[in-house]
C-alpha cells in the first residue's frame, strides 16, 4: 500500500480542519490570526506527550522533551502540520479580504 495517498488525504484533511475552525473563530470573535496564534499550542500538544500542566509545572523536563520529539519528526508528519498551519493562515487571509469587500460576519 503506497503512503502517498495517505499523505495527501492527511494533508487536505488538516488544512480544511483548520481552515474551517478559524474561519469559525474569526467570524465569532472579530480576531483575523486568532488562530494562526492558537495552532502552534495545538501543534505542540500533537506532537508532544507531556501533559499541558507540565509546562508550568515542569518547565525544563518538558521542553526538553519536545525538542526531542521535534527533532524526531518525520518529513511526512512536518508536512501534515505545515498544511494544517497553512489552512489556519489561509482562513485568516480569507476572512480579512471578505471584510475588505464589505461583508460583514455576524
Amino acid at each position: 500500500m503506497s503512503i502517498i495517498p495517505i499523505l495527501l488525504v492527511s494533508m487536505l484533511l488538516f488544512f480544511v480542519l483548520f481552515f474551517g475552525i478559524g474561519f469559525l473563530l474569526n467570524m465569532l470573535l472579530r480576531m483575523t490570526w486568532i488562530m494562526a496564534v492558537i495552532y502552534p499550542i495545538i501543534a505542540i500538544l500533537i506532537i508532544n506527550k507531556a501533559d499541558f500542566s507540565e509546562y508550568f509545572t515542569n518547565t525544563s523536563a518538558s521542553f526538553s522533551s519536545l525538542g526531542k520529539s521535534i527533532s524526531t519528526l518525520a518529513p511526512f508528519d512536518i508536512a501534515i502540520l505545515v498544511s494544517g498551519l497553512l489552512g489556519a493562515i489561509s482562513s485568516g487571509v480569507t476572512m480579512r479580504v471578505l471584510r475588505a469587500k464589505g461583508y460583514r460576519m455576524f
